[in-house]
């Protein structure tokens, strides 16, 4: 794994932690319930296909939701998520979550797996490894679902432009290391108050109420406010906490683009699973109710074993 893979996960791994206490927020703005209900619709219709009582490995795991929205229509099957994340939220009922477990290194037995899924988790790991694992879990004839990133799609647009918002308030603006700069050695904290306030209104202005380009540099000034009570310290300990989780979701988004970038590679994808001696039966792209694709939904099954 590179430093900046490394980086990449340790975000989300915060993510998973800061979920897991309640806090946090996804990929997706969260007016898009329009996208979560078509992600739920076709996991239902994949889990049609799989046999009763059968079991079910879903790889990045995360929150679960992706079992829960199987075990919704089928609560007959076996849900197991595993992720690499060593915190995760509860899971959902009659789901079991494992943590800290790598894609590519899967503790499950050979053929012991009806169907694999994963939404948004495949294209971030080793696709080659990945594709040998789940070949190797697999039963014959057992099924795999993947929802993947789409390049050209408003996830990853959405996500671009909030890096860019998130980008300037922390090294365009600096807002955060200027304010420890103008507090520094005790000084008067009203001394940044004025940088503060000023770069909020930018943010505003240039990128709207709802952008992390506002949200930001109003969260330094308001601790600021705060600050003349509580003090230095908890000054300091705020612009810690603002930064880190500016830095965390910067993480996460790379790790996003990326991901996209290597989804985008459906040939690569295919040929992966090909090796493992499974075959792709369908691709079908997952639409707004604008007729805008977001993802696409990607089909495999094992192949027989020959007589």
């Amino acid at each position: 794994m590179s430093r900046a893979e490394a980086g990449e996960q340790a975000a989300w791994n915060m993510f998973w932690e800061q979920n897991a206490r309640g806090g946090g927020s996804g990929c997706l703005p969260q007016s898009w319930q329009v996208i979560e209900d078509a992600q739920r619709g076709a996991w239902r219709e994949f889990a049609h296909g799989i046999p009763e009582g059968g079991a079910v490995l879903d790889l990045a795991t995360g929150d679960g939701r992706v079992l829960a929205w199987i075990a919704s229509g089928r609560s007959d099957l076996a849900l197991t998520g595993v992720d690499l994340a060593p915190t995760l939220p509860p899971p959902p009922p009659n789901v079991a979550l494992r943590t800290g477990i790598a894609m590519e290194a899967l503790p499950f037995a050979d053929g012991s797996q009806d169907a694999v899924t994963s939404q948004f988790g495949f294209e971030y790991g080793d696709t080659a490894r990945t594709a040998a694992e789940i070949a190797r879990v697999l039963k014959p004839e057992g099924k795999i679902g993947l929802m993947m990133h789409r390049g050209d799609g408003p996830i990853v647009a959405h996500n671009r432009i909030r890096r860019e918002q998130l980008i300037w308030a922390l090294r365009t603006k600096a807002i955060v290391a200027r304010t420890r700069e103008a507090i520094a050695g005790g000084a008067d904290l009203a001394n940044a108050e004025p940088y503060a306030s000023a770069t909020a209104v930018e943010g505003h202005e240039r990128f709207g109420q709802s952008s992390p380009a506002w949200e930001i540099p109003e969260a330094v000034r308001r601790t600021l406010m705060m600050g003349a009570r509580a003090g230095h310290q908890f000054v300091r300990d705020t612009l810690d906490a603002i930064e880190a989780q500016a830095g965390n979701e910067i993480g996460r988004i790379d790790a996003l683009i990326r991901a996209s970038t290597v989804a985008d590679d459906r040939e690569t994808i295919a040929d992966r699973f090909g090796a493992a001696d499974i075959s792709l039966i369908e691709t079908r792209p997952l639409r707004t109710t604008t007729g805008e694709p977001f993802a696409d939904f990607l089909t495999f099954q094992k192949n027989k074993i020959a007589p």
